[in-house]
C-alpha cells in the first residue's frame, strides 16, 4: 500500500470522487490512488441515493486494485469502516463511535460516515464520506456531524492525513491475513449486536437479532427458529 501522501489527487469541485476514479480506471490508472473533492455536485450513497457533500466535509475516494481475489473485495467496506471509526474516535471522546452494518459509522447513534464501493474496470474505488462539519437533516436514517457533536474539526486535508495510514494499516492486514482480523476488529465496534433489529432487503423486511456477521461479511439475523445470512440489505434499530 503507497503510504501518505503520496498517492493523492485533491480537487476543489468534482461531480463524484467515485466517478473520477472510474475515469481514471478507464485511462488506465489502478492505484493505489487517494482522490479527493472539496465540493461534489453529484455525490451518491448506497442505492443511487443523493450524498449531500458539504463545504468542510471529507468526500474521498481510493482507487486500488486489491491482490486478494475479486469475490473478497466487498469486504473493504469494513476496512474502511473501522479506519474512519479509528480517525473520528478521538475527535469526540465523549461520544459512542460505533460501526453499522454494511457501510456506516456511527455517531451517539446518528449516521457519521457512509462507505460506497464500486469496482471500476479491474480496481475498485471506495468512496468515504464523513461529515465532519455539517450533516443533513431529512435522512431517513439520522445523521450527525463532528461538529455537532462540539468535537474539535480537523480540515478535510487533515483528516486525510489521519484516514490514509489508518486505512492502510487495516488494508496490509487484509491482504495478509485475509477477513478474520477484520471481522474482529469490526464486531469489537459493531452497533446493534445482540439487539433486535430490523433488515430491509430488496423485496422484503425481516426482524431477528444481530448475531454478528459471518466469515464472508453476511450479517446474521436470529428469526428464532432459523439463522439468516443476508448479504446485503439496510438495518435499521429498534
Amino acid at each position: 500500500m503507497t503510504s501518505w501522501p503520496a498517492g493523492l489527487r485533491d480537487h476543489a469541485e468534482l461531480d463524484s470522487t467515485n466517478d473520477e476514479a472510474r475515469r481514471l480506471a478507464q485511462a488506465g490508472e489502478s492505484g493505489p490512488l487517494w482522490i479527493t473533492a472539496a465540493r461534489q455536485t453529484a455525490g451518491r450513497g448506497r442505492r443511487g441515493r443523493q450524498w449531500q457533500s458539504a463545504e468542510g466535509n471529507l468526500a474521498a475516494t481510493l482507487l486500488i486494485r486489491p491482490a486478494r481475489p475479486k469475490a473478497e473485495w466487498a469486504q473493504l467496506s469494513f476496512v474502511a469502516a473501522i479506519a474512519v471509526a479509528d480517525m473520528t474516535a478521538p475527535m469526540a471522546p465523549s461520544a459512542t463511535i460505533a460501526v453499522k452494518w454494511p457501510n456506516d459509522v456511527l455517531a451517539e447513534g446518528r449516521k457519521l460516515a457512509g462507505i460506497l464501493l464500486e469496482t471500476a474496470g479491474e480496481a475498485l474505488a471506495i468512496g468515504i464520506g464523513v461529515n465532519l462539519n455539517a450533516h443533513p437533516s431529512d435522512t431517513e436514517f439520522p445523521a450527525i456531524s463532528l461538529a455537532a457533536l462540539g468535537a474539535k474539526l480537523p480540515s478535510p486535508e487533515g483528516a486525510m492525513a489521519l484516514l490514509a495510514p489508518g486505512f492502510a494499516g487495516w488494508y496490509d492486514q487484509w491482504e495478509s491475513a485475509g477477513f478474520a482480523p477484520i471481522r474482529d476488529a469490526w464486531l469489537a465496534r459493531a452497533a446493534g449486536l445482540g439487539q433486535r433489529i430490523r433488515a430491509r432487503l430488496a423485496d422484503t423486511e425481516r426482524v431477528g437479532v444481530f448475531e454478528g456477521i459471518d466469515a464472508q461479511g453476511a450479517l446474521l439475523l436470529n428469526e428464532g427458529s432459523r439463522t439468516r445470512a443476508i448479504a446485503a440489505g439496510e438495518v435499521f434499530f429498534g
